[in-house]
């Protein structure tokens, strides 16, 4: 699962991003974000609701970069391939633009018939999935295990950081996540797992997506940057 037993994570410059960017990000990123104490997880999963298998939904969901190909059965001058772009949307011919990350395929072409039922009168449409990206999620700093990992299933961070080995002794229970808003910028969130672990604010264990990217610091981070660039030694590039 994990992708390299002893990689090299570049912990030092993931916390210098964290600390060294302007809190304002530009322009295009307010406009991409409009569009859309001490001690181990393992002595705390007890509190922690985890999610059976029988009950995760297995089916695949539509992730940036999936390359779609939409036939139209009985108009099939409509049929076209589509690749989703960096905020979730494809481009559909003569319907605009249509949110489909996330969704499965039958999801998908639900979508698709909306964005076109001003044009066509109960259409048979059928996407199917000609290249996918694999979901991934990496997770940085104090842990056992610091790495990428499969985004196999629906996953939230404390999981995500138990799959890691959980919490080294020197960590805190602040958690940082990052999530790309756009092509080129991540906004950062922070997350204190202290009251999850409880059993209080359950509703804000995030549930992960492919690309986020979790780093645990070894002291506490009183100012951290909202945005940094997405992708150049962050950690929450793919190809680290």
């Amino acid at each position: 699962m994990m992708k390299g037993s002893r990689m090299r994570i570049p912990v030092l410059f993931c916390l210098a991003m964290l600390l060294s960017f302007p809190r304002s990000a530009p322009a295009q990123i307010s406009r991409a974000v409009a569009a859309s104490d001490s001690g181990t997880l393992q002595g705390a999963q007890s509190d922690v609701t985890h999610v059976a298998p029988a009950q995760r939904d297995v089916r695949y969901k539509i992730c940036r970069e999936d390359i779609l190909a939409i036939s139209f059965e009985l108009t099939p001058n409509l049929d076209q391939k589509v690749t989703v772009q960096p905020d979730g949307y494809i481009s559909l011919r003569g319907a605009g633009n249509v949110r489909v990350e996330g969704l499965t395929l039958a999801g998908v072409v639900e979508a698709i018939k909306k964005a076109y039922e001003s044009r066509l009168h109960d259409p048979i449409i059928d996407v199917d999935l000609v290249d996918s990206q694999k979901a991934v999620f990496t997770v940085l700093g104090q842990v056992g295990k610091p790495g990428q990992y499969d985004l196999r299933y629906d996953t939230t961070v404390t999981q995500a950081i138990a799959l890691a080995g959980g919490f080294s002794e020197s960590a805190k229970t602040q958690v940082f996540l990052y999530r790309a808003v756009s092509a080129d910028w991540a906004e950062v969130r922070e997350l204190k797992l202290k009251d999850i672990l409880h059993g209080k604010k359950i509703n804000e264990d995030v549930h992960l997506r492919p690309g986020d990217m979790i780093f645990v610091p070894e002291k506490w981070i009183a100012n951290f940057r909202k945005y940094v660039p997405y992708g150049i030694g962050t950690g929450v590039s793919p190809n680290i």
